[in-house]
């Protein structure tokens, strides 16, 4: 099943639609999780606590204690990031822009250059800007001091629909040619963020084999073996609530995987993603082939 599937799907990406018209048995991703020590991150205490169900751990912030806590650095929420209005109107200008269909049961909308992750190639394609009524977004990250430089590069909107079972597999973000902030605003839906300690058996496995060579760029520092211990048989569960902005960084980003499960998905559920460019896109060797890039962001995309 290495084609590509009428649905979007293809290889080991699923939606109920191909499991179903193909035969698919696809592992569940929670049951396997849910073996493990589980923790879910109160917004309000900024750590984690035991407990699979982010809702009832957000709901007994009262009762925490810091020596019952996990911390992991890396990871910036922001609640209430849009205005109820705001995200009303932004899913509307977003519905009225075409939507394509992507993997395992989700549509995107992507604006941004062509990259090749595994032949580490990047053109400029079809990129011609980003859609004029989402910039007041990318101008609200001024306010965010984590934020202050960063140069969206590429913007996707994903739409995850239950009646689909619409997910995204454990995963890091490329680490060739998207940067250390990997930056998600919810514009629609509740969900969770569920993060896993990567075990990097396989060389070069999401280009994380170049991440030495930009680690002193970094925001936080990376863990050492002796730190990661501690994260060893557990699983971290982040609450994605309606209207909030949630950022990954140093540790959370590079030496976890993240996903959302099929089962986090109740609602139709938007957000979209934002990705800035690796330092050496930025003023390493690489800069030049960035600036082509940056010479075309500009927002004059506009909703039909």
């Amino acid at each position: 099943m290495n084609t590509l599937r009428p649905c979007g799907c293809k290889g080991v990406r699923t939606c109920l639609t191909c499991e179903q018209n193909f035969n698919i048995e696809k592992p569940s991703v929670q049951q396997q999780f849910q073996q493990l020590e589980s923790w879910s991150y109160c917004t309000k205490c900024e750590a984690f606590y035991p407990g699979w169900d982010t809702q009832a751990v957000q709901a007994a912030h009262s009762d925490h204690t810091l020596t019952d806590s996990l911390a992991l650095p890396g990871i910036y929420v922001q609640e209430q990031f849009l205005s109820a209005a705001e995200g009303k109107q932004l899913i509307a200008d977003l519905d009225d822009l075409p939507w394509d269909i992507s993997q395992s049961g989700r549509r995107k909308q992507n604006y941004g250059p062509k990259t090749n992750f595994k032949k580490r190639r990047l053109q400029l394609g079809s990129f011609q800007g980003f859609p004029a009524a989402t910039r007041y977004v990318q101008q609200r990250f001024e306010s965010v001091p984590l934020l202050r430089d960063f140069q969206t590069i590429e913007q996707c909107s994903l739409e995850y629909e239950p009646s689909k079972g619409a997910s995204i597999d454990p995963h890091v973000d490329d680490c060739w040619i998207w940067g250390e902030r990997v930056v998600t605003v919810n514009c629609l839906g509740d969900a969770v963020l569920t993060l896993n300690l990567y075990d990097q058996k396989l060389a070069g496995k999401y280009n994380l084999d170049l991440v030495p060579d930009y680690e002193n760029h970094l925001l936080e520092p990376l863990l050492t073996q002796e730190q990661l211990a501690a994260y060893k048989g557990k699983v971290l569960r982040i609450p994605m609530n309606n209207l909030s902005l949630i950022v990954l960084y140093g540790p959370a980003r590079y030496q976890f995987e993240h996903s959302v499960l099929r089962e986090d998905v109740t609602e139709r559920r938007v957000c979209i993603a934002y990705r800035e460019f690796t330092p050496m896109y930025i003023d390493g060797i690489d800069k030049d082939k960035g600036q082509l890039v940056r010479d075309n962001v500009n927002w004059t995309i506009k909703s039909n």
